[in-house]
């Protein structure tokens, strides 16, 4: 983990060295009167952008791949034992986060499963406090964070009907049927876990995201939607000694691969299973060679970005600080496979997305500079004209004054129509976005497909929801547009009459969003099809 925990610790020092340089800028600009309310807002912007980044790494696979393990290996090694529980089955039942917040203590805060009965997401209880249990973690005992840690796999034997309730049992599933004993099936006993953990690359702002199997996967559209496909990096987890599976093809299609696969790595875990002494080192080094190029192309993926790694033995590797055995286990290569993925692309948006805000702000203060240097250049010309004159020269400056004060008086006068002109087509542009309305509009599509009887009906319902979704966002557009037009207009009439030079207004489109709502749809076709 050298060469990541460096990656990390350097860019959370680049990260932070910036922030201190913004919080400079914004004091200085402050001590010298330049810094004015919107200049003000982007540099807050940036600074809270900034304490609030994360890196984040998902870990996707089906059951039984070793995602835990590979985790202990590349993150927990330093503890000297497995930090957290791998056995045989399942060990992960509900999505996991691995994260760092200071102003919470080491514990493990876990969603009740039950609160699936309810319409919120987890997104939406993460804000609800008090639907949270939270467990403690002592986290100076490494047993102790390992018996906190298998809370994450706790199950619950609930009737069936209970369990098609919260969407955990298809009826029309073989391998689910075949679960039912005594008409109860076993689920997890939670929806959701976030581990508060103070270990130093969490620290740092990274962020690991565990993921359970394809049936549990597909009941939280939020994992498929929205974590998984913003994670930086995705590592898709498969065994070598079984390949692409059925149910690892589509974890790949319907939540890996849907956003495309810039970020994505394939580990062909597991492969001290082909490690044979009957076999020569050639012979096993030609069927892994053979296990990632068929990966390769099931996936559709270049083959340089599927590593083969045996996680259980890397972890014993490097607890037990043997070199031989770590080379043997390919696990620095996919280490350094993750830190050239991950960190510099991560760098390379954090510094575009600063150096927009910070140019804009200076671009803003040169323009308040050149107005300032304009009105003492105009002062100190009257100044000198001064130099001699009688008291009909005082007069006539004091008639040009009351001149200028009427002027500025009436400009004011259009700013203010101006600004009320654009509060009323904000306040337009924003009503089909607001909260409420999209809340409205899914509560709406929602109520549909309940009463849905046929088939055609429910999809018709959905069909119509995204729609209407579209429309809402086109309609915003096009005041966006207007707005944007609005603007222009009064700059250039305020450019004609007092010689002011103004930037043009930052664009703002809601075309991103529109693109967002089509690959949303895109994903229920592919998810929920026929």
């Amino acid at each position: 983990m050298a060469q990541l925990a460096a990656s990390v610790q350097h860019y959370g020092a680049w990260r932070d060295a910036l922030a201190h340089a913004i919080g400079q800028l914004r004091r200085w600009l402050e001590t010298q009167q330049l810094l004015e309310a919107d200049a003000r807002h982007r540099l807050d912007l940036a600074l809270d952008r900034l304490s609030e980044d994360k890196l984040v790494i998902a870990v996707v696979a089906e059951f039984s791949r070793g995602k835990s393990e590979l985790i202990n290996a590349i993150f927990f090694a330093d503890y000297g034992r497995r930090i957290l529980p791998s056995s045989a089955g399942r060990t992960t039942m509900c999505p996991t986060e691995l994260l760092y917040d200071e102003s919470l203590p080491p514990c493990i805060r876990a969603l009740p499963i039950e609160t699936r009965a309810g319409s919120a997401t987890t997104s939406d209880l993460k804000r609800a406090a008090a639907e949270w249990r939270v467990f403690p973690v002592d986290v100076d005992s490494p047993d102790g964070m390992l018996q906190a840690f298998r809370l994450v796999a706790d199950t619950v034997r609930v009737p069936v009907e209970q369990a098609r309730a919260y969407g955990l049992f298809d009826p029309d599933d073989p391998d689910q049927s075949a679960a039912v004993s005594d008409g109860q099936v076993e689920i997890s006993r939670w929806r959701h876990a976030v581990i508060n953990f103070p270990h130093p690359l969490l620290q740092r702002g990274l962020v690991i995201l565990d993921t359970p199997g394809l049936n549990a996967i597909g009941t939280e559209p939020e994992l498929t939607l929205s974590l998984v496909p913003n994670a930086h990096a995705v590592l898709f987890v498969l065994a070598a000694d079984t390949g692409v599976t059925k149910s690892d093809l589509e974890i790949w299609r319907h939540v890996v691969g849907d956003g495309g696969s810039a970020n994505h790595l394939a580990v062909l875990n597991k492969i001290d299973g082909l490690w044979d002494a009957l076999r020569s080192e050639a012979e096993i080094e030609a069927e892994i060679g053979g296990q990632v190029a068929s990966v390769a192309r099931t996936l559709a993926l270049d083959a340089a970005r599927v590593f083969p790694v045996s996680a259980q033995k890397g972890l014993v590797a490097k607890v037990t600080r043997d070199a031989p055995l770590l080379a043997r286990s390919r696990l620095p290569a996919l280490e350094s496979a993750l830190v050239d993925l991950l960190v510099p692309a991560k760098q390379r948006i954090v510094r575009e997305q600063t150096l927009a805000a910070v140019e804009r702000v200076g671009n803003e203060v040169r323009q308040t500079l050149a107005a300032r240097e304009r009105g003492l250049i105009e002062q100190l010309y009257e100044m000198r004209a001064l130099q001699g004159k009688n008291q009909s020269s005082i007069e006539r400056m004091l008639l040009r004054a009351k001149a200028e004060q009427r002027d500025f008086e009436a400009n004011v006068r259009k700013i203010v129509a101006a600004r009320a002109v654009l509060a009323k087509l904000s306040e337009q542009a924003l009503a089909p976005v607001k909260l409420a309305a999209l809340r409205s509009a899914v509560l709406a599509a929602r109520e549909r497909m309940r009463k849905s009887r046929l088939t055609p009906q429910f999809y018709a319902a959905i069909r119509d929801y995204f729609a209407g979704l579209r429309e809402q966002l086109r309609t915003a557009n096009g005041k966006l547009a207007e707005i944007e037009q609005m603007v222009l207009g009064v700059q250039r009439r305020f450019a004609e009459e007092l010689g002011w030079s103004l930037p043009p207004p930052m664009p703002f489109s809601l075309d991103t969003y529109l693109a967002e709502i089509e690959r949303t749809e895109a994903s229920y076709r592919s998810h929920f099809g026929a």
